[in-house]
C-alpha cells in the first residue's frame, strides 16, 4: 500500500466517523428534548389535564382542556389562511412569472420570512384587533396565517420546480392544456413535497408564542366560536412557567409536551396517510 493510498483510506475513516458523529448528535438533540420533557412532565399528564379547564390561581390540579382546543382552532385558522395563499404564490412563482417578477416576490418572502414574530403579531394587533375592539382567535390565526405564507411559497415553488420538464411536455403532447397539465400532472407529482411543506410550516407556528400575546390573548374559560380571546398552548406555557407555583410549573412542562407530541403525530399522521392515498389503484 502505498502512502498516497493510505493517507486517503485514513482521510476517508475520519471524515465517515465525523459525519456519523455529527449525525449521532443531531438526532440526539430530538430525543434528550423529548426525554427530558418526559421526564419533568409527563407526571403531571392525566385525564384531567386534558378534559378539565384550568385551576383558580393558587390552586392545585385542574387542566389545559380549553388551551388544547384553543391552540387546534388557531392551527386550523392559520392554515385556511396561510396554506392557501402559499400555495397558489409559490405555483405563480414556478409556472407562471417571468423572471423579474419571481426575484422580486423571491425577494419578498424571504425579507417576510426573516420578520420576528413579535413584528407579525403587531402588524395584526393594528389591523384587525384595534379595528374589531378586541382580542380574538380570528386574529390569533390570522397572525399564524401570515407567518406560514413566506414558508409555504417557497417550499411549494422548489417542489413544483423539482417535477421533471419531461412530465409537462409528455402531458402538453398529448393534446392537455397547460392549466390542465399544471393540475393533473405537475401538482400531483409534487403533491408530497408540497403536504410536507404544509406541514413543516404549520410545526413552525405551532409553538409560537410572541404573536398570540397580541391578538388571541387568553383565556382561563372555554371561547366558542372565533370572535373572542381564546387560550392556547404556547401562552398557557408562558404563563405557567413564569408563575410562583411549582404546580404550574409541572403542568407547564406537561404542556410543552403535549405540544412537541402533537407536532411529532401531525408530521407522522400526514407521511402516513399520503402513503395510503399513493398507493391506491387508480
Amino acid at each position: 500500500m502505498t502512502a498516497i493510498t493510505f493517507r486517503r483510506r485514513v482521510t476517508n475513516i475520519v471524515m465517515l466517523g465525523l459525519t456519523a458523529v455529527a449525525t449521532v448528535l443531531s438526532v440526539s438533540v430530538l430525543f434528550f428534548l423529548l426525554g427530558f420533557l418526559i421526564y419533568k412532565g409527563g407526571s403531571s399528564l392525566s385525564w384531567a389535564f386534558f378534559t378539565q379547564l384550568p385551576k383558580p390561581v393558587g390552586e392545585a390540579g385542574g387542566g389545559m382542556a380549553n388551551a388544547i382546543a384553543g391552540s387546534a382552532k388557531l392551527l386550523m385558522l392559520a392554515a385556511l389562511t396561510g396554506l392557501p395563499i402559499g400555495f397558489l404564490s409559490g405555483l405563480y412563482l414556478s409556472e407562471f412569472a417571468s423572471r423579474p417578477m419571481a426575484s422580486a416576490v423571491r425577494y419578498a418572502a424571504d425579507l417576510l420570512n426573516g420578520v420576528p414574530s413579535i413584528v407579525v403579531g403587531i402588524f395584526v394587533y393594528t389591523l384587525v384587533v384595534l379595528r374589531m375592539g378586541h382580542f380574538s382567535a380570528l386574529a390569533g390565526g390570522l397572525a399564524l396565517g401570515v407567518m406560514m405564507i413566506p414558508i409555504m411559497t417557497r417550499s411549494t415553488e422548489e417542489f413544483l420546480r423539482a417535477v421533471p420538464r419531461s412530465l409537462r411536455d409528455a402531458s402538453l403532447a398529448l393534446g392537455a392544456s397547460r392549466v390542465t397539465t399544471i393540475a393533473r400532472v405537475v401538482v400531483p407529482a409534487a403533491s408530497r413535497g408540497i403536504l410536507t411543506a404544509a406541514m413543516l410550516g404549520l410545526a413552525r407556528v405551532a409553538g409560537e408564542t410572541a404573536p398570540l400575546l397580541f391578538t388571541a390573548l387568553g383565556n382561563r374559560f372555554w371561547s366558542p366560536g372565533f370572535n373572542q380571546p381564546t387560550a392556547s398552548l404556547p401562552v398557557m406555557i408562558y404563563t405557567y412557567a413564569t408563575g410562583p407555583y411549582e404546580d404550574w410549573h409541572r403542568q407547564a412542562w406537561a404542556a410543552g409536551l403535549v405540544l412537541l407530541a402533537f407536532v411529532l403525530l401531525a408530521n407522522v399522521g400526514a407521511r402516513l396517510l399520503l402513503g395510503k392515498r399513493v398507493h391506491l389503484p387508480g
